[in-house]
């Protein structure tokens, strides 16, 4: 296909600008082996979100999960646990990667609908102490079980995530001119946000460029600080509307722009027609149009990062620079939360922080909005969160309230 052709297409959120905002945000414990199952996270997840919105369990009244993955949080666990008797209207169209993006889309009909009232939405996996056992569900076996990734792409050996992305890698240089220090820039900003956050696994492992640099390959261009974590964890964050979260305790945080985007390829990268791009080219420009913002507005972004390649097109593909600009965008500490350029993924992101899917990314935004950030940016304002899935992508802008 012709890169200029269409290949994918924006979605068909309608505008809920200004209509829900988040009112509270936790995190379940972050590290490698954990000791405590998917449900148990998700709880801790939600407990401290309820503590942060100063809400009470018994005032939630909706709960969104991811679909297919995680741990599922259900209206009967969440009674059983919380000892509350409300209805709970459930959905499964929350929780983590690009949902954690478009939940709020789902929330704010919801409200306006009459059939809740405070939101949570939560994601939490324990994958990491699963590594190795009979019920391991981490991502290689997830994306392993599809029928034509069995069939067509592993046969082949284009199996799993890192051959896929590094694949990506080579041809984004060869198209662009990215080198491998543009690709470090990301990882060693995510390293050093990490060493800054006290909840990041890797906040005692420093990595400077040349460090970087130093290190084998793991598949050629990517060396193993490409590429994310895995972890247990989870996040939750609570929405409801902006009238009612006024009367709320922490600073407002209010939805401003919601889209997502799908690449007509489907979950199948070897199809892609646009191999160096990502369905934000979909996503970004309707987000942005919602909430009548231009990506210079933007003072902190977060970005769903499984490997340094994809936040770098991410970053072309939202409109922070030109397509094949990022190396300049990137370089040196240009995207570090106290530079002068855009902060990006100040808790760490995927590759440094923990591997919960992005959930925890949105959390980061609301807390750099409020000033309560480890690594605050001064007078932020403006925070995007951009998901991805491979063929779909979401974009999320959040901006502080008055």
């Amino acid at each position: 296909m012709n890169q200029d052709e269409a290949w994918g297409t924006a979605g068909t959120i309608e505008d809920v600008s200004g209509q829900v905002a988040i009112v509270g945000v936790g995190d379940a414990i972050y590290q490698r082996a954990s000791g405590k199952n998917g449900l148990e996270l998700a709880i801790e997840a939600t407990e401290r979100a309820l503590a942060d919105s100063g809400l009470a369990p018994g005032d939630i009244d909706g709960i969104m999960v991811t679909p297919y993955m995680g741990a599922q949080l259900d209206a009967d666990a969440y009674r059983a646990h919380f000892g509350t008797e409300q209805e709970i209207w459930m959905s499964n169209k929350g929780g983590a990667m690009t949902w954690a993006a478009t939940a709020p889309a789902v929330a704010a009909a919801a409200i306006r609908e009459g059939k809740a009232s405070a939101i949570l939405n939560l994601f939490a996996v324990d994958w990491f102490s699963q590594k190795g056992s009979d019920s391991d569900e981490g991502p290689g076996k997830f994306h392993g079980q599809e029928r034509m990734k069995a069939n067509f792409e592993l046969p082949h050996g284009w199996f799993p995530q890192p051959v896929y992305f590094a694949t990506i890698a080579r041809r984004h240089m060869w198209q662009y001119g990215t080198r491998e220090e543009d690709l470090g820039a990301l990882a060693v900003t995510c390293r050093r946000h990490a060493n800054g956050h006290p909840d990041a696994i890797t906040r005692d492992r420093t990595l400077s460029l040349d460090e970087y640099l130093a290190r084998p390959m793991m598949v050629d261009p990517l060396r193993m600080e490409d590429c994310c974590l895995i972890s247990d964890g989870g996040g939750a964050y609570i929405m409801t509307s902006v009238e009612r979260a006024r009367d709320l305790a922490k600073p407002l945080v209010v939805v401003e722009g919601v889209s997502d985007g799908y690449s007509n390829s489907g979950a199948y990268w070897s199809q892609q027609g646009n191999f160096t791009a990502s369905p934000q080219v979909y996503s970004a420009p309707k987000a942005f149009e919602m909430a009548g913002l231009v990506p210079s507005d933007v003072d902190v972004l977060t970005l769903y990062d499984p490997f340094s390649i994809v936040a770098l097109m991410q970053i072309e593909d939202m409109g922070f620079c030109e397509k094949g600009g990022a190396s300049e965008f990137v370089a040196g500490t240009n995207l570090q939360y106290d530079s002068p350029g855009l902060a990006y993924n100040t808790h760490g992101g995927l590759l440094s922080h923990a591997y919960v899917l992005g959930i925890s990314h949105v959390n980061e935004i609301v807390r750099q909005l409020r000033g309560e950030a480890a690594n605050q940016v001064s007078d932020a304002n403006v925070g995007v969160y951009g998901g991805y899935t491979g063929h779909m992508a979401s974009t999320l802008i959040l901006k502080s309230g008055s």
